[in-house]
């Protein structure tokens, strides 16, 4: 909802504050006293074109400020976050515009620097005007679907979910088809690939395993020299033969020492014989030893070959690794990986069939789903044009005809809403086509009709309702026909804010609010201003529209008949 209008320096405004409350608000007076410069105002805050004749004459630049109050479940609340725009749901939302007098100008929300096209988007969602020389919104083609479907209480959720449905399946198919259409190339790729590494066989582990060996065959020259050199050191056979020796010449010193006498255990024959047992110690010592100095030799008697296989080994599989890019602890994991994609590839026929199979059951589907709604909306459409019709008669638009044009579209046009183009077309005289609103209605008929239509549909359509701003609509029809226009209005004010701007008592006289318009200064200096009017002022301006410049009490009294009724 609309709550407030400020206006600074447009045209012959100076400076204006308005209060804009709910219900329908009628806004009067004299023919230029500058009726039009309020809608222009609300326009230019709302992202219309403007060009620097809105500037007041001697000002710098013009404004115009609307704060809109709209509910929290409000679509403009969703656009400010496309646009990336901070907002309150809580606090009101205020579009401000500003036009230099060199025809510049800048556009603000919550006083946050944004573009015109911006404001013009939001102005979009928060209101609609329909008069002399446009009707924005209602009107729009782009809106007609969504509006009969709301009308028809259309749901869209079957066909959206078989949209959803056929286009998964399509994604699914399309994708086997490109895999299809390069298998040959993939198939011989793959298997050059996979052959090559079926013939390295890599294993886990083996690159450290490779490395490790090649260190140690690496080392194991030198280590057989270092271990040649340690028996050498032992002094080989001669060693535990010269060990021997002594051992034996002990032994006879021993038994010489007691056949001469000397006592078993007397002293000299104890030392003999412990010289004699660990000269026996050490030649077992020596032979143990060089056993182990053997064994360790063992170690290193590797087949003199082995180091450049595995040399050869290792850069294989180094050079695998680089072909592929991968590590070459990876190269098993690569293999398991071509051999999958492989079996998949040649077994992708069989997949791409049952991809293509679901895809023509799912399409069936969505069309099938699409059918029934094409239907349900032609049905909708047919009740639309008799409930317009029946409001077109007594808004002097009893020849005219309108229909719902429910049209189909190429499948390429297919989506979640369905596959119809709705388009909202009339014909103004008998035998005459049916075409576009836009290009056979003029002047009041256009704003009569926006305001048939939204008779229409006021009730059926959910959600909040956009202000809407009717120009005129009463031009050229008076006494029944106005009163009929003015009855519509309050209707659609029940359930939405309406703002009219009129020259028929009947219809002002429908209003919940009141605003006269009028003209002072000279012609040097000329002002507009605006009055929201009392009960005993309201009454005074109806009888002035009703009786002309002199108010008689004839006048009045049709004017009080008025507001009564």
């Amino acid at each position: 909802m609309l709550i407030g209008l400020a206006i600074r320096d447009v045209v012959l405004i100076e400076a204006l504050d308005l209060a804009i409350g709910p219900g329908l608000t009628a806004l009067t007076g004299e023919t230029g006293a500058g009726k039009s410069i309020i809608l222009d105002a609300l326009g230019l805050a709302t992202g219309a074109r403007a060009d620097a004749g809105l500037v007041r004459r001697g000002a710098a630049q013009a404004s115009a400020t609307a704060i809109f109050s709209p509910p929290a479940d409000h679509a403009v609340w969703a656009l400010l976050d496309e646009k990336g725009l901070s907002y309150e749901r809580d606090e009101d939302l205020v579009l401000r515009r500003q036009l230099s007098a060199d025809g510049r100008s800048r556009a603000f929300v919550n006083d946050q620097a944004t573009g015109v096209a911006a404001l013009k988007e939001l102005g979009a969602l928060l209101l609609e005007v329909h008069g002399q020389h446009e009707t924005v919104g209602l009107l729009d083609p782009r809106t007609h679907r969504a509006l009969l479907d709301a009308f028809g209480g259309v749901s869209l959720g079957a066909v959206a979910s078989a949209w959803s449905g056929w286009r998964a399946a399509r994604e699914r198919a399309g994708a086997l088809r490109d895999q299809a259409a390069n298998s040959e190339a993939e198939i011989e790729e793959l298997t050059l690939r996979l052959g090559e590494l079926d013939r390295l066989d890599p294993r886990e582990g083996e690159e450290t395993a490779l490395a490790e060996e090649r260190a140690l065959l690496g080392a194991a020259e030198k280590a057989l020299g270092d271990v040649d050199a340690a028996r050498d050191s032992l002094g080989g056979e001669s060693t535990a033969n010269r060990l021997s020796q002594s051992f034996r010449a002990l032994e006879r010193a021993r038994e010489r020492a007691i056949q001469a006498g000397a006592a078993a255990d007397g002293p000299a024959v104890q030392r003999l014989t412990a010289a004699a047992e660990a000269v026996d110690r050490a030649v077992s010592e020596v032979r143990e030893a060089e056993a182990a100095i053997d064994h360790a030799a063992q170690a290193f008697d590797l087949d003199p070959k082995r180091l450049e296989e595995a040399e050869e080994r290792l850069f294989a599989l180094r050079a695998m690794a680089r072909k592929l890019t991968v590590a070459v602890e990876s190269l098993p994991a690569v293999r398991a990986d071509f051999a999958a994609r492989l079996r998949a590839v040649e077994t992708s026929g069989e997949a791409l069939r049952e991809a293509e199979t679901a895809e023509a059951a799912a399409r069936a589907a969505y069309m099938t789903a699409a059918a029934t709604l094409s239907a349900e909306r032609r049905a909708a459409g047919d009740r639309l044009a008799r409930a317009v019709e029946e409001e077109l008669a007594p808004l002097k638009l009893e020849k005219a005809r309108f229909r719902a044009a429910v049209e189909p579209l190429g499948e390429d046009r297919a989506g979640p809403s369905g596959v119809d183009r709705v388009a909202f077309e009339i014909c103004t005289n008998p035998g005459a086509p049916f075409g576009p609103l836009e290009a056979i209605a003029s002047g009041g008929e256009l704003a009569r009709f926006a305001l048939a239509l939204k008779a229409a549909l006021a009730g059926r359509v959910k959600g909040a309702q956009p202000l809407m701003i009717f120009d005129e609509v009463d031009q050229g029809v008076g006494g029944a026909v106005a009163d009929a226009v003015g009855l519509r209005l309050r209707r659609l004010a029940g359930e939405a804010q309406v703002l009219v701007v009129t020259h028929s008592p009947q219809v002002a006289a429908r209003a919940h609010a009141h605003w006269r318009i009028s003209k002072s200064g000279d012609d040097t200096a000329l002002r507009t201003g605006v009055e929201t009017l009392s009960a005993n002022a309201r009454e005074e301006e109806i009888a002035r529209m009703l009786s002309g410049a002199e108010i008689t009490d004839a006048a009045r009294a049709a004017a009080r008949a008025l507001i009564g009724a």
